[in-house]
């Protein structure tokens, strides 16, 4: 984004935190979810941004969190009832190529992060388009890297990645090409990479961040900039084969609602509900923040 349009974004969001206590930021969120809480996460001892991968565990208590520029993070998530209240985190440390060195340069663009049944980490990157699994945080492990992906658009790369139940990949790039073009989807079986169904495009919302469900369906976190703040939306589908079904919109909320909302875990709480917790990129800006936000899913 250029600097103008950051000058523009910071101006809006000093006046729309004043207002907010007035109620003039307020969203429609819709009828499926409720939202919960939310929880600033300042730099602190973690002295990182630009988060855009998360995962939690089954009990929503622990995190992984992935940075924009190649390092990891984990902690743990603490509530009062249901509300958030604390962020406990870990040292944080750089993500590590083939060689076992930290990764740099162009290597470094971490965007999407998912975690198999067996506990394996995967990661897809921007920059050089790719996505690399990680069986210890030392060293990873390169993944196939099919030619489409080396098409796609500079910076609009794989920023979506999730795995299922029978630990396979499946991700999306931020952008098809055109307004009017689906967003193709890829999935891993372990051995190559297929293109098997694309996702709708509608409205100004791009794919940020994937995650399939205790329920099995596949939700999927979007953002749209309006060159001056962001929305979020939170679709989710079913899966049956190659084919994709039954998508519908959970959330979808008005500007200034939250910041820059990119990573996204789906998990089930103790009262069997399902839970949306989502975290914010901050671009590495001080106007922006870093922030956890919950959602429950009501139906």
């Amino acid at each position: 984004m250029s600097r103008r349009l950051f000058r523009r974004l910071r101006a809006l969001a000093l006046v729309c935190g004043s207002l907010a206590s007035l109620g003039a930021c307020a969203a429609e969120v819709g009828p499926k979810v409720q939202f919960i809480s939310h929880l600033d996460w300042p730099p602190g001892a973690h002295r990182m941004g630009g988060f855009s991968g998360l995962e939690l565990s089954d009990d929503g208590t622990r995190f992984t969190a992935i940075s924009d520029r190649g390092f990891i993070v984990t902690g743990r998530l603490h509530r009062a009832g249901a509300k958030l209240t604390a962020i406990e985190e870990d040292a944080p440390g750089p993500l590590h190529n083939a060689q076992g060195a930290p990764v740099s340069g162009l290597e470094t663009d971490a965007e999407g992060l998912a975690i198999g049944p067996d506990g394996q980490l995967y990661v897809s990157f921007e920059g050089l388009h790719r996505v690399r699994a990680y069986p210890s945080p030392e060293r990873s492990r390169p993944l196939p890297t099919p030619g489409a992906f080396a098409a796609l658009q500079g910076n609009s790369g794989l920023e979506a990645l999730a795995v299922d139940g029978k630990g396979h990949l499946y991700t999306l790039p931020e952008r098809s090409g055109r307004l009017t073009r689906p967003f193709p989807v890829w999935r891993f079986d372990g051995s190559r990479w297929a293109q098997p169904f694309s996702i709708p495009r509608s409205g100004g919302f791009l794919p940020v961040g994937a995650d399939f469900g205790p329920d099995g369906r596949l939700y999927l976190l979007e953002r749209e900039f309006t060159g001056f703040a962001f929305r979020s939306r939170v679709r989710r589908f079913v899966i049956l084969g190659d084919r994709i079904t039954d998508g519908e919109t959970l959330l979808e909320t008005q500007r200034h609602r939250h910041g820059n909302l990119e990573g996204l875990s789906v998990w089930r709480d103790a009262t069997g509900t399902i839970r949306l917790t989502m975290l914010s990129d901050d671009n590495f800006r001080s106007f922006l923040r870093s922030e956890f936000v919950e959602y429950r899913v009501t139906d």
